[in-house]
C-alpha cells in the first residue's frame, strides 16, 4: 500500500502486484526513490481523470528510467478510484506518470481496437481527496491544458502496511 499526502489531503492506495507485476515494480521504485515527492497533478478533467507524477511545480519534466512494457491486457478494468499508468500513443511508453480514474471509463481498457492503459491498483482510502482535487479550476497553464490553476501538490509518497495506512 501506498499512501500520499498532497496539499489537497490524503489517500491511500492498494497495488496489484500479481496482476501488473512490471508496473507494481516500476510504480514502488518511484516510490521508494522518493520521485512522487514535490511533483503535482498536472492535468485534471472533472467526471475523467486526475493525472500526476511526472512534473514539479514550475511544470518541469522529472527524469525518468526506461519505459515499462504495457500490461493493460490483465484484466482489470478502468474503474472509478482505480490507478493506472500514462502513456503517449507508444503502447509501451509508461514510465512514472499515472493517473486515478474518478468514473467508470471502459474506453481506456485493453480489447481488440486499443491495447489500453495498465490498471494497477486503487484507491482504499481518501477518495473524497480525489473527488476533492477533481474539483480544483483548470485552464492551459505552461502549455498544458486541463491543468490546475493552482499547484496540487504531492507533498509524499510512502510504502505502508495496511494496518499502519490511516
Amino acid at each position: 500500500m501506498i499512501r500520499f499526502e498532497t496539499s489537497h489531503g490524503a489517500f491511500v492506495v492498494e497495488l496489484f502486484p500479481k496482476e501488473a507485476p512490471i508496473t507494481v515494480e516500476n510504480f514502488q521504485r518511484y516510490v521508494d526513490d522518493g520521485h512522487f515527492d514535490g511533483t503535482i497533478f498536472h492535468r485534471i478533467v472533472p467526471g475523467f481523470v486526475i493525472q500526476g507524477g511526472g512534473l514539479t511545480a514550475d511544470f518541469v519534466n522529472k527524469r525518468t528510467r526506461t519505459p515499462i512494457s504495457n500490461e493493460a491486457q490483465n484484466g482489470l478494468k478502468n474503474l472509478r478510484g482505480t490507478l493506472s499508468m500514462a502513456r503517449t500513443g507508444d503502447i509501451n511508453s509508461a514510465t512514472s506518470q499515472f493517473f486515478v480514474n474518478l468514473a467508470d471509463n471502459a474506453f481506456l481498457d485493453h480489447g481488440p481496437r486499443d491495447f489500453g492503459y495498465a490498471v494497477f491498483g486503487r484507491v482504499t482510502e481518501g477518495m473524497e481527496v480525489i473527488d476533492k482535487i477533481a474539483r480544483v479550476s483548470t485552464g492551459q497553464r505552461k502549455g498544458y491544458q486541463d491543468a490546475p490553476l493552482e499547484d496540487v501538490v504531492i507533498v509524499s509518497a510512502r510504502r505502508v502496511s495496511p494496518a499502519t495506512q490511516g
